[in-house]
């Protein structure tokens, strides 16, 4: 099993590597996140421990790049900052697991070989289909590049619909997966909400991407409308 360490505190990246060595680990080290990147995509890793407080590039900026250039070793985040939306956003950047400082490294050990059991699976941080791109750690939505300007809601829907392109989601569907239980169970607040997405994501662009499918409610086409 072969082991990056992202560390930039020399005497804790020491300690890491002669802990994971000692365990019949090779393990190699890298002191910031621009290093991590090039190593991991020259070397094949079985898993990367990575510290979130880096210089230059950050942890969370460190792994979105690694993704962006199909490195899919699993990333364990091993930091002091230890409060839900830091630990939200090192997922959402594509991260796999999150460990806080201090931390024995007994369990350090164990979800490492628990990451390095799993098949290293292409999961992108920003969904594509078509010419539309969303990126639900930033909230962010793109139709050939441009950017557009979405509400709570309609974006809800839009990843909704991104995660299941060319499948036909009933009102209750979208009702469970885009309002989480917060709504009225009438239908007609679906049919409301996907004309405003669509008034957002087709119509400036004279395309067609959110079908309905009659009698069954709405489908977003494999092509994006492309």
């Amino acid at each position: 099993m072969r082991v990056l360490i992202v560390e930039d505190t020399v005497k804790m990246a020491a300690l890491l590597r002669r802990a994971l060595r000692g365990e019949g680990l090779a393990a190699d080290v890298a002191i910031c996140g621009e290093d991590a990147v090039w190593m991991a995509a020259a070397t094949r890793y079985d898993a990367i421990v990575l510290d979130v407080m880096l210089p230059g590039i950050d942890g969370v900026e460190t792994c979105r790049r690694l993704r962006a250039q199909d490195v899919w070793a699993p990333v364990l985040m091993l930091t002091a900052r230890g409060a839900l939306a830091d630990r939200v956003a090192g997922l959402d950047g594509g991260a796999d697991d999150y460990l806080t400082k201090p931390f024995e490294l007994d369990e350090l050990l164990a979800r490492l070989r628990s990451l390095a059991r799993r098949e290293p699976i292409r999961r992108p941080t920003v969904m594509h289909v078509g010419p539309l791109a969303l990126d639900p750690a930033s909230r962010q939505v793109w139709r050939d590049g441009r950017e557009v300007e979405l509400p709570a809601k309609s974006f809800a829907l839009l990843e909704r619909f991104m995660r299941q392109p060319g499948v036909v989601l009933s009102r209750f569907d979208l009702l469970e997966g885009a309002w989480e239980g917060d709504y009225e169970n009438r239908s007609n607040v679906v049919d409301q909400h996907v004309r405003m997405l669509r008034d957002r994501v087709d119509r400036p662009f004279g395309v067609t991407s959110i079908e309905t499918v009659r009698g069954s409610g709405y489908r977003l086409r494999r092509d994006g409308g492309g």
